[in-house]
């Protein structure tokens, strides 16, 4: 596979629309080193940056549906007005930490953006291509320049239906229309199904042993899916929709993004990382492992990567050294199947070339200008999905958080991505 390029930000093209929407959030959340057995010490971060603060807050100017586990310990926020998007989540309770990094300077100035409204939330649904001729967010005729893009009101500002609610599932529901740049009408139907796993649970699906009590977990799985509800086949010729889920996570200097990819030649596979979206990411924020791609999420340099069909497994994740928090994103990646939609701002040669799988780092886009941030993001998408009348495509992501101290984490980190905490900690040093 030839190496490709993609210099399409994709949704780091919203860093650049700043001055078209809105100022930053200045303010950076206070944390505390964690411990994870300490109430004490849950109990100071109780004032600063908790599940519950962070509730309360979206509270006074959205509604939110709160599942839970059994334990009542895992916890997660959803809202339907904004697609049924995970705002935040807890692994203790609404003493915990709110993983979801919220955009409250937004939420507060009660405004409406022209181009996108990037309330923050830890799991959004999307749909892609971003650029292109079969993109969904640029009008036929249109200019690939920022003041010609568009996010989707159904995937900026429209609500979800609620199905169905029960303590640790909902279910949400949308009919909907979009008409891509080449003038095609995709009908469809959308369901969003969010549901929290138990401790057991996620032994189950992450393929470990028991979680040890001291250990603070939380885990949602989104099960996503698009029904062509047209006449119409959805082909090639007219264009692909992919089912594209973003998470925002709250940086720190102390998180490094990792990336386990397929191992193998480059002239039989393609290059190991798509580092193009920003232009070249410089070595002191990402490295090429033996196993693993090692990406800063400190906040403070805007950049992205993303890994192809050929080189994406079907898991990434962080650490935060400091805090003791191991992030994992889980995805559904079907074997032997190439076609992913290429969001490049640009009439495209490939356009099914794109990423399977991306990570995120905000920062300034320019000296002087403000991240908007700043944050961390992670992201998987579906593949092309090619749909007659009547049939479904769907696409499942588990989210889940862990907490506890090193030596706890490091069985847990070795399993998943074949490599040490320890390792994890020198990559940048």
């Amino acid at each position: 596979m030839p190496k490709q390029t993609f210099t399409t930000p994709k949704l780091g093209i919203l860093m650049l629309s700043l001055g078209l929407m809105i100022s930053c959030n200045d303010k950076k959340k206070s944390e505390q080193e964690n411990t994870v057995s300490d109430t004490e010490q849950h109990q100071t971060e109780n004032t600063a940056g908790t599940y519950g603060d962070d509730v309360n807050f979206m509270k006074k100017h959205i509604e939110l549906i709160e599942l839970t586990d059994d334990s009542n310990q895992s916890k997660v926020a959803v809202a339907a007005s904004l697609q049924a998007r995970v705002m935040t989540s807890s692994a203790h309770g609404d003493q915990g930490r709110s993983y979801g990094w919220i955009n409250k300077e937004l939420f507060e100035s009660k405004e409406t953006q022209e181009h996108i409204n990037v309330y923050g939330g830890e799991e959004r649904f999307w749909l892609g291509p971003e650029g292109g001729q079969f993109s969904i967010f640029f009008k036929k005729g249109s200019r690939f320049i920022l003041e010609d893009w568009y996010t989707p009101k159904l995937i900026d500002l429209e609500p979800f239906d609620v199905k169905s609610v029960s303590k640790n599932k909902a279910v949400f529901t949308k009919k909907a229309s979009l008409v891509n740049y080449s003038g095609f009408q995709f009908d469809m139907g959308i369901e969003r199904e969010v549901a929290v796993l138990s401790k057991q649970e996620i032994q189950k699906e992450l393929g470990l042993g028991t979680i040890a009590d001291e250990i603070k977990t939380v885990a949602y799985q989104t099960t996503n899916t698009i029904t062509n509800v047209g006449k119409t086949n959805w082909e090639k010729e007219t264009g692909l929709l992919s089912i594209w889920l973003l998470g925002m996570f709250n940086h720190s200097p102390t998180t490094t993004i990792v990336l386990p990819y397929v191992q193998g030649s480059e002239a039989e596979l393609g290059a190991v990382v798509n580092d193009a979206y920003f232009g070249k990411v410089p070595a002191d924020r990402l490295k090429v492992a033996d196993k693993v791609v090692y990406f800063k999420g400190d906040g403070e340099y805007r950049s992205k990567i993303g890994l192809s069909p050929a080189r994406a497994k079907n898991l990434v994740g962080s650490y935060d050294s400091k805090k003791g928090i191991l992030t994992l994103i889980k995805y559904k990646k079907p074997a032997n199947v190439t076609d992913y939609v290429n969001s490049m701002w640009e009439i495209q040669k490939n356009p099914f070339g794109g990423d399977v799988v991306n990570a995120y780092n905000d920062g300034a886009p320019k000296e002087g200008e403000k991240p908007l941030g700043p944050f961390y993001e992670l992201e998987s998408s579906s593949p092309a999905l090619a749909l007659k009348p009547g049939q479904s495509g769907t696409h499942v992501q588990l989210t889940c958080h862990i907490e506890g101290n090193e030596a706890s984490l490091n069985p847990i980190v070795q399993k998943l991505f074949g490599v040490s905490i320890d390792e994890i900690k020198k990559a940048f040093n």
